[in-house]
C-alpha cells in the first residue's frame, strides 16, 4: 500500500514538471494537466488485501434477486417507451412487491408524448430526523433492443431486497427508495428523464435529501485478469479484474462517498473500489445520479463499471443467466450497511 501511494505522488510529480516544461509543444501540455487533474482525484482508490474468508449469504436472498431479474427481464423483457406494456408491467411488479412488504406504493406520473409513466416511491419514516431524506434509487426501464438483466434488473432487483430488509427496522432518518422510469435513450440527460421530473418535483414540495444512492448495473464479477477495463489513466490505479463492486461521486458529494465506503468495508468483505473525479470523464455521470448532481444534492452512484466490465452491456445478450447472484447478494448485504450508517438507527 505505502509502494503504492509513493508510485502515485512520483508521478503526479514527473507529469507536474512535464507540463511545467517551458519548450513542451503547446498541443501536449492541455493532455499533461488532464493526466494530472484525473491522478489527483484517485486518492484512497487502491484495493484493499484482504484474506478473509467470504462472508456467507443466505440461499432466499440469492433466490429472491434471481426470481426479480427473472421476473424483469426474462418474462417481461425489453421495457420501454417502444414496448409500453413491457414497461408498465415492470412498474406493476415493483408496486406489488412494495406492497407485499407492507409498504404504500406512490405513483408519481408525468406526461410524455401523449403517454403517462410513473416514478414508484415508497418511504421507511425516520424517528428521531424525519425531515432528512437518505433515498436510494433504481432504474427499471431498459435500453432500446436489450431485456436489462443487468441493466437495470440487477439494480432493481438489490432496491427491493434493501426495502424489505428495512421494512421493520427503527431509522433515525428517513429512508426512501425510488423506481426511475425512463432512465435510457432517448431521454437520457434530458427534461423528459424520469429521476430529472423526480428531483424538480422533490425540490417544488421542500424534500431535504441529504443522501441518494443510484444502484446502476450491479450483478457482473470476474476474476478473469484484463476483465476490467477503464477511461484512460484510471488502469495505472485500479485492479484489472473486474471483480470489485465500485463508488462514484463528484466532488461535492465526496464526503458521502468516503461514509458509504467506509461502512461498506466494515461491514462487507467484498472488494470495493471508490473515485471521486469529473463528470466529463466517461460513465461517471451515466444514470440518475446525474439528475442529483444537477441539483447539488450529493448523491454517489454504485456500479460494476458497466460498459468498462460488462460484454453484454446495452445489447440482447444482457439476459438473467449473465448476473451473478451470489456476488450481487454479497453486495447487497454490504449497501445494507450502509443505508443503515447514513439513516442512523431509530
Amino acid at each position: 500500500m505505502i509502494f503504492l501511494m509513493a508510485a502515485r505522488y512520483w508521478l503526479t510529480g514527473r507529469v507536474w514538471r512535464f507540463a511545467r516544461h517551458p519548450t513542451l509543444f503547446p498541443k501536449m501540455r492541455p493532455l499533461a494537466f488532464l493526466t494530472l487533474l484525473i491522478i489527483a482525484t484517485m486518492s484512497h482508490g487502491f484495493k484493499q488485501l484482504d484474506n478473509r474468508e467470504p462472508k456467507l449469504v443466505a440461499d432466499n436472498v440469492i433466490e429472491r434477486l434471481r426470481g426479480s431479474v427473472q421476473r424483469l427481464a426474462g418474462e417481461i423483457g425489453e421495457r420501454n417507451v417502444f414496448h409500453p406494456q413491457a414497461l408498465r408491467d415492470a412498474a406493476d411488479y415493483i408496486e406489488r412487491v412494495w406492497t407485499s412488504q407492507g409498504y404504500d406504493v406512490i405513483r408519481y406520473e408525468y406526461e410524455l408524448e401523449g403517454e403517462n409513466w410513473a416514478n414508484l416511491e415508497v418511504t421507511r419514516r425516520g424517528e428521531r430526523r424525519p425531515g432528512e431524506i437518505v433515498l436510494i434509487g433504481a432504474h427499471y426501464d431498459s435500453v432500446f433492443g436489450s431485456p436489462g438483466a443487468n441493466d437495470n434488473g440487477s439494480g432493481v432487483a438489490a432496491m427491493l431486497e434493501l426495502s424489505r430488509r428495512l421494512a421493520t427496522q427503527r431509522l433515525g432518518r428517513t429512508v426512501r427508495f425510488v423506481a426511475f422510469v425512463n432512465e435510457e435513450p432517448p431521454f437520457f440527460k434530458t427534461s423528459a428523464m424520469g429521476s430529472r421530473v423526480y428531483v424538480k418535483m422533490a425540490q417544488a414540495r421542500g424534500d431535504d435529501i441529504r443522501a441518494m444512492l443510484c444502484l446502476e448495473t450491479i450483478g457482473y464479477y470476474s476474476d478473469a485478469p484484463d476483465s476490467q477495463h477503464y477511461p484512460p489513466f484510471f488502469n495505472m490505479f485500479y485492479p484489472d479484474k473486474g471483480n470489485f463492486i465500485g463508488i462514484v461521486s463528484n466532488f461535492r458529494s465526496r464526503a458521502l462517498l468516503k461514509r458509504a465506503t467506509a461502512a461498506f468495508r466494515a461491514n462487507s468483505d467484498f472488494p470495493v473500489e471508490h473515485v471521486t473525479t469529473f463528470g466529463f470523464v466517461p460513465g461517471v455521470d451515466w444514470s440518475d445520479h446525474w439528475s442529483f448532481w444537477r441539483a447539488d444534492v450529493p448523491a454517489i452512484m454504485i456500479t460494476d463499471t458497466a460498459l468498462y466490465r460488462y460484454p453484454y452491456y446495452h445489447t440482447a445478450g444482457d439476459t438473467p443467466e449473465k448476473v451473478n447472484y451470489p456476488q450481487l447478494a454479497r453486495v447487497v448485504e454490504g449497501l445494507l450497511a450502509v443505508v443503515k450508517a447514513l439513516a442512523g438507527m431509530g
